[in-house]
């Protein structure tokens, strides 16, 4: 495995307060450094060009961010840029496609440990502590260079509105994410399955507040893994936010932090002979956060493993996200 990082992320500096705080660049510059000092290796991250983020956002969103370097501004009431901000959120988008590269390179996972987070910003719009949409620029780069299908699976607990989006007509991309519903942004129900030619490549599993590791392994290996397995990637791509942690103050998940590691360990199963490329969004308890990414890495590190732990535990509300789901889903996959 593969991890790709740097200490330019901690340069985005957001106000007092603010949950996507430097500490969180320093939990990844820590984890980084350990996984260095135990012969691991790490890639520094390049700048994504303007080429490649222009292929998923307008050049108006390019240019205002672009205007923001040297300078402190706020672009919502979320989302705030510090002098650095404009290259570390390009650097963010290359350390995406970094990832990409080298998974699809090696064959081994690749790990992106980047800030700010991606998934929220749209096609012309920062928003949501994100300013480009790092994994969708990695996955419309994997495109032009020659793939046919890219899975993006979106672990974090918030839904990734913008990357639902930027995706929505194109069945090349298939986009699925697991979400506390309803929150933040509005967006991911499970009747949101795409457009046009794209129809049925959105699949969103729209959990309740409370959802456990039994509402999330239930959700997984009865949605995900089918519809991963007939869609047949050539990359899976993982949104790696780490907000549905129990500890996380932002949401009201109960997911622990083994339940993280076997979501990475299933994803990783489940992606079979194709490429894995995991980039980090979300995560705001910085002792989960650190714990979160750590169990990761050792699975990703570790040989493969077949297990997918079915839990003994009720799991109403991943009964009840399956329902949604198979409704909606139903004229699109098989098995689910």
């Amino acid at each position: 495995m593969i991890l790709i990082a740097s200490e330019r992320f901690g340069a985005h500096v957001t106000p007092p307060g603010h949950p996507e705080r430097i500490e969180r660049a320093e939990v990844f510059d820590r984890i980084a450094a350990e996984w260095t000092a135990r012969g691991g290796r790490t890639i520094e991250p390049t700048l994504a060009s303007r080429e490649a983020l222009l292929r998923v956002h307008t050049e108006d969103l390019v240019a205002s961010i672009e205007a923001t370097a040297g300078r402190a501004s706020m672009l919502d009431p979320d989302t705030f840029t510090s002098p650095d901000t404009a290259q570390v959120a390009q650097l963010a988008a290359g350390a995406a496609i970094n990832a990409v590269e080298s998974a699809l390179q090696t064959r081994e996972p690749a790990f992106a440990l980047v800030r700010p987070p991606g998934h929220h910003a749209e096609r012309d719009q920062a928003m949501g502590f994100c300013f480009y949409n790092n994994v969708a620029v990695a996955a419309a780069h994997a495109l032009a260079n020659g793939l046919a299908r890219v899975a993006i699976v979106d672990i974090d607990v918030h839904h990734g509105n913008g990357t639902q989006w930027i995706a929505y007509d194109d069945p090349r991309v298939l986009y699925v994410s697991s979400h506390q519903f309803p929150y933040y942004p509005g967006t991911g129900a499970a009747g949101e399955v795409g457009e046009g030619a794209g129809k049925g490549f959105t699949v969103n599993i729209p959990l309740e507040a409370g959802a456990t590791d039994a509402d999330y392994q239930l959700a997984y290996g009865a949605i995900v893994r089918p519809v991963l397995e007939q869609f047949a990637p050539e990359l899976v791509i993982v949104s790696a936010g780490f907000d549905a942690h129990e500890r996380d103050p932002l949401a009201s998940m109960r997911v622990t932090t083994a339940g993280y590691a076997a979501l990475m360990n299933g994803l990783r199963l489940w992606s079979g002979g194709s490429a894995l490329a995991v980039v980090t969004e979300g995560g705001y308890d910085l002792t989960a956060l650190g714990d979160c990414v750590e169990a990761s890495i050792q699975v990703l590190a570790a040989p493969r493993t077949e297990a997918w732990p079915v839990a003994p535990q009720p799991a109403p509300r991943g009964e009840r996200a399956l329902a949604a789901v198979r409704a909606a889903q139903a004229p699109y996959w098989r098995g689910i």
